[in-house]
């Protein structure tokens, strides 16, 4: 005969997931420390590529307004994380006109895509250098990481959370060294050497896709909620 406990709580079939999630949930909780330092690199990393990219300058029209595109989605793209922390309330026909002035740029500001305009115009500024494949494999990496810290900076999410995507990361920097090994490597009189690099990174390249389509498509059908007896 055993005592009895009283009545206990049914155990579904979620405890186990929400046990299991929130070890997980913990160790990717950002810090203030690191997110005041997710922005900081944020904003280097931005000014970085846009140097990295400008070096040495090419003095034509085109590229002066690419130079000033990518130093404005940078600068933009950084003071938007900076006062991400501001709330916007959605009534504020009763404050004075300059607080509502302030209020639609901070909402101009959270709508355009900076980074992603930086990006672009900070490739086309590589673009139109010559062709210099280590210089542009260091800059993809840098604005790899540009994107990447701007993401967990978003989200306020912790660099931990990479952690699950480190081999992923680690495969794209060893396309991008392929591919800048390939790239130096003289087109005119291809040799085995050359062919071979080239074979290379070609099945790298296929390698990756398929590692990653498997992580962007759903494998099967959605599962159908679970149905009560009363439906």
């Amino acid at each position: 005969m055993t005592a009895d406990q009283g009545p206990q709580a049914p155990v579904t079939a979620d405890a186990p997931a929400a046990a299991a999630g929130a070890p997980a949930t913990a160790s990717t909780a950002i810090t203030m420390r690191e997110a005041v330092a997710l922005r900081v690199a944020v904003a280097l990393l931005g000014a970085g590529s846009v140097v990295w990219a400008a070096a040495p300058l090419v003095h034509t029209a085109l590229a002066s307004w690419a130079l000033a595109l990518a130093i404005a989605g940078v600068a933009a793209g950084a003071l938007r994380l900076a006062v991400s922390w501001v709330p916007l309330p959605e009534d504020n026909y009763l404050l004075p006109a300059p607080a509502r002035a302030v209020l639609r740029f901070l909402q101009a500001l959270r709508v355009v895509p900076w980074e992603e305009g930086a990006l672009m115009a900070v490739v086309w500024l590589e673009v139109l250098h010559p062709s210099r494949p280590w210089h542009t494999a260091f800059l993809g990496a840098a604005l790899i990481a540009y994107l990447l810290a701007t993401h967990l900076a978003e989200s306020d999410a912790s660099p931990r959370a990479l952690r699950p995507q480190a081999w992923l990361l680690a495969a794209g920097a060893a396309l991008l060294a392929l591919g800048a090994g390939a790239g130096m490597l003289p087109a005119a009189a291809p040799g085995a050497g050359s062919a071979l690099l080239r074979l290379v990174a070609a099945g790298a390249l296929i390698v990756a896709a398929g590692l990653v389509l498997p992580h962007g498509a759903p494998s099967g059908p959605p599962e159908s909620a679970p149905r009560t007896p009363d439906s």
